[in-house]
């Protein structure tokens, strides 16, 4: 592995030794299925080819000293233990010790730390899964020194779970995908247990990502209002369990789409929901059902109809869920009118990012047309750019 000499020299600078190893840790895009993994509903993800590096060397003792290439981020310092409490406010610290928990959790009694260095070829707060990136990089690290191993299978659920330590009620997707990727392929995720299939792209498929320049950080004030559509989904799914006639306990969105068909589930909401639960509803099973056929869809290699499931997905998510923007919107709708195959939304919304998927022949006018949108929004940190679908997250021992 090919690591930048900038990062092993600035970690020599900063700790006075060079480092030992290095864990790279993909970030993702979600093609299909968002906002329904913390509700334990399948989900269709790909890992992207850009990600965190983090090299790192072992200490003797329980300290984590951690800095990083982006100058908002100051150095962090904290003693690996179970009492952990957040540094809060979106502070980027409460993700490594998010890390740090999951390590302990996977390796209990874990008696050494590290000093690491993180540098990224994410955007920051892009809806691309920068956080939970780095979440993962650092239980990597964090078992390595401690040379503890682990089956990724449980350490995707346990990295999930710890992530909630900064206060965000996400669900598993982010964790799996970067654990659990494979080159050349999106892949199914379910949950309860995870289970990652894996389904591959031919390369006619091509991929761009484009950042709007807003910030979408599902910590600090956009916390309240991630953890609010939770709150929605739960209390339409119990209402509409009960107007059901279920009586298992706990209700479940997975058994209620499972036993009965689309148009009886939005009829019964439509009837029994006030509009805004209504509509949040309606969004969870439309994506459900458009999780299944973008499967279908891949493998059948039918681009028209992939595209079609996510411009759906897009409106859905600007409708019934309330989570896009103006910035995202205009993205979408530049694709479209430059003729791409399909674009929506990725990630948690509120700014962030838009993933497009473009046929070969219309790569350079689409692309265009983004960069066209995005400069007329004069956002700095805007930028467009070409993803594949990389590989999982993996730690090596470094010759430096």
């Amino acid at each position: 592995m090919i690591i930048p000499h900038a990062v092993t020299s600035e970690f020599a600078a900063r700790f006075g030794e060079d480092p030992t190893h290095v864990v790279v840790a993909p970030g993702r895009v979600n093609l299909i299925g968002e906002h329904i993994d913390y509700i334990g509903l399948s989900v269709f993800p790909m890992a992207l080819n850009r990600g965190i590096t983090l090299v790192f060397r072992a200490r003797r003792d329980t300290c984590i000293r951690v800095a990083s290439s982006l100058p908002e981020h100051e150095p962090r310092e904290f003693a690996l233990s179970t009492e952990l409490t957040p540094y809060g406010g979106g502070d980027w610290g409460d993700y490594v010790k998010a890390g740090a928990l999951a390590a302990l959790t996977a390796g209990p009694g874990l008696s050494r730390g590290m000093d690491a260095y993180v540098d990224s070829t994410l955007p920051a707060a892009a809806g691309l899964s920068s956080s939970s990136a780095l979440v993962v990089a650092v239980l990597l690290a964090l078992l390595e020194v401690n040379h503890v191993r682990a089956e990724r299978s449980e350490l995707m659920g346990i990295a999930a779970r710890a992530e909630r330590f900064v206060g965000t009620r996400g669900g598993g997707m982010d964790h799996a995908i970067c654990l659990g990727a494979r080159a050349g392929t999106a892949a199914r995720i379910d949950f309860d247990p995870v289970r990652v299939t894996h389904v591959p792209f031919t390369p006619e498929w091509r991929w761009l990502v484009a950042f709007s320049g807003v910030r979408a950080a599902k910590s600090a004030a956009a916390q309240a209002v991630y953890n609010q559509r939770t709150e929605e989904c739960q209390e339409a799914l119990e209402r509409v369990w009960q107007a059901m006639g279920e009586s298992e306990q706990p209700p479940s969105y997975r058994t209620l789409i499972a036993r009965h068909a689309q148009y009886e589930l939005l009829g019964q909401a439509f009837l029994c929901l006030p509009r805004l639960l209504h509509d949040r509803f309606r969004h969870v099973v439309t994506e459900a059902y458009r999780v299944h056929d973008a499967v279908a869809a891949l493998r059948a290699n039918d681009e028209g109809w992939f595209g079609q499931l996510m411009i759906e997905s897009h409106m859905s998510l600007r409708k019934d869920y309330n989570v896009s923007a103006e910035e995202l919107d205009a993205l979408v709708l530049a694709a479209q009118d430059a003729r791409a195959v399909g674009a929506r939304l990725t990630g948690a919304g509120f700014g962030g990012s838009v993933v497009v998927l473009v046929g070969t022949p219309r790569f350079a006018p689409v692309r265009a047309a983004l960069e066209h949108v995005l400069a007329k929004a004069g956002k700095p940190d805007a930028e467009v750019f070409e993803v594949f679908a990389g590989g999982a997250a993996r730690v090596e021992e470094l010759d430096v």
